[in-house]
């Protein structure tokens, strides 16, 4: 059995998961980039690829994770094509695609189905989405993410395993596919399997909202955003957002603007904002 997963913390809990029950035995394979903001024309042809590896580069640069881009570390496309060998030399072999109710999980599933399409009836899904679980206290709670969920909860999420159908390996696809057309920015999720879309500046207007009349770094500003905005994204998504206002001569800034801790940010007064228009 392989088990297929989109977050690297989600990887620890399953292994947890397997080492109590045997018959959950298999490798944890993970999908690393995240589907849920970028570029989406032409995903599956090299022109797509490229354009989107590119505009990862762009977003990653002079930042906390510049250069990952470029390493082998990040490299779904290898990581399928192990797989698709995998599952051609052993016709035995199942596979297992976890997921919970967020829009990154889900926007991996829709890039990974093109894969699957050969092996319908081995591959299942595990779709977690409003579902209540125990947590380590004892409460009932909806997770949004599988690594929310205590190890031994994932036993009773395995009934829920079932064949992705015919119908889904049809009528998914197409839902994608018209995602990938639309080339937006960001993808949200609205329900289910329901995604919608925005433009790159999507999260811009909740972010302004922690930046305040005085010098914060913006590693403060970003992990505000991350535990109290609604809708959230990754922290190197975000700084290129803060990065793009700063350009534009939104903000004061002060430090070397690279990585998050490096430079700290504040609203300008009426008096630098009044003479900023005057100027134009």
């Amino acid at each position: 059995m392989l088990h297929i997963v989109f977050n690297e913390p989600d990887i620890a809990v399953l292994k947890q998961a397997i080492a109590l029950d045997e018959n959950l035995q298999g490798d944890v394979i993970q999908i690393k980039d995240d589907y849920a903001v970028g570029p989406l024309e032409n995903i599956y042809l090299g022109e797509g690829k490229e354009a989107r590896k590119n505009w990862w580069r762009e977003v990653l640069a002079g930042g906390d994770y510049d250069g990952k881009a470029d390493t082998d570390e990040v490299d779904d496309y290898k990581t399928i094509a192990e797989l698709v060998g995998t599952m051609r030399r052993n016709e035995e072999e199942k596979i297992w695609i976890w997921a919970a109710q967020n829009k990154h999980d889900v926007s991996g599933y829709y890039w990974l189905l093109k894969y699957m399409q050969e092996f319908q009836g081995r591959v299942f899904i595990l779709y977690l989405n409003n579902l209540p679980f125990i947590n380590e206290k004892g409460q009932i709670f909806y997770p949004t993410w599988l690594s929310t969920i205590p190890a031994k909860e994932f036993l009773k999420a395995k009934k829920l395993a079932r064949p992705i159908t015919l119908s889904e390996f049809e009528v998914d696809p197409d839902e994608w596919a018209k995602l990938c057309s639309e080339n937006k920015g960001v993808r949200l999720l609205e329900g289910g399997k329901k995604l919608s879309q925005a433009d790159y500046d999507f999260y811009d207007e909740e972010l302004k909202k922690f930046i305040t009349a005085d010098w914060q770094k913006a590693s403060k500003i970003i992990n505000q955003f991350l535990t109290k905005a609604k809708n959230t994204t990754g922290d190197a998504y975000i700084l290129w957002r803060l990065k793009q206002m700063l350009a534009a001569g939104e903000y004061d800034v002060q430090g070397e603007i690279k990585n998050m801790k490096d430079f700290e940010v504040k609203a300008k007064t009426a008096q630098e904002v009044t003479s900023a228009e005057n100027q134009n």
